[in-house]
């Protein structure tokens, strides 16, 4: 009996680590599948993804997505009557969001989609052209999926930190609110010009002290600016 028992433990033990081993390689396999530029996003994204399992969102809401802008936007306190999804990861640029959308956008079939996306894009050297196609990039991966969804671009702020590249900026802006306009399916949220002061700068009491990130009073322009657009 003894030995029966020595045996099964072993053989238990043989197969949890086996298990463990196929995982672990199932894993490896996964990240090395996903294009380098895109792997820094995998944790976050595999976050997003464990979430959904434990608590599914809802779907045919309004999905938020981007970079940090979107990250610190609490979607739940500033929309409390909608059904709101944040799924933005910091950092990100245009791409990213355009490559995993598949995970962390479609699967939900937002009516309405809220992007964020061009500062950093901007901050690392791409120029407004880029920006621009990637962009409609964008816009077409979440159209051949949902062609009657809503996609609501806010405009790449003018911050305090990145003022240097305002020009950039505001031509990524201009040729993005272009496409716009030849399409009903796309906003575009202008949010440049109200957060200019009368000096014509960034207006430092919507950002901390990085001069960056909004803070609660920026968050609360850019609710009130984007309420309009998600009426249906």
């Amino acid at each position: 009996m003894v030995e029966l028992l020595s045996l099964c433990l072993s053989y238990h033990g043989v197969a949890t680590l086996v298990a463990a081993v196929a995982l672990s390689l199932a894993s490896t396999t996964a990240w090395a599948e996903v294009p380098e530029e895109h792997r820094r996003w995998l944790p976050a994204i595999e976050a997003f993804e464990a979430q959904d399992k434990e608590s599914p969102p809802p779907r045919e809401g309004v999905l938020f997505i981007g970079s940090s802008s979107i990250v610190g936007w609490d979607v739940a306190r500033w929309f409390p009557d909608l059904p709101a999804i944040n799924r933005g990861f910091g950092g990100s640029q245009f791409a990213d969001s355009v490559y995993f959308a598949d995970r962390i956008l479609l699967p939900y079939r937002p009516k309405t989609v809220v992007l964020y996306a061009g500062d950093n894009d901007i901050a690392a050297g791409k120029p407004p052209e880029q920006v621009h196609d990637d962009f409609v990039e964008f816009t077409n991966a979440v159209h051949e999926t949902l062609p009657q969804a809503r996609i609501v671009f806010v405009a790449i702020k003018p911050s305090l930190s990145r003022w240097n590249l305002v020009e950039k900026m505001r031509d990524a802006n201009r040729r993005i609110h272009t496409t716009t306009e030849k399409d009903d399916r796309l906003v575009f949220l202008d949010i440049d010009r109200p957060m200019i002061g009368a000096d014509g700068r960034p207006r430092p009491e919507l950002f901390k002290d990085d001069g960056l990130h909004l803070n609660e009073q920026g968050y609360e322009l850019w609710s009130t600016l984007l309420r309009p657009h998600l009426v249906e």
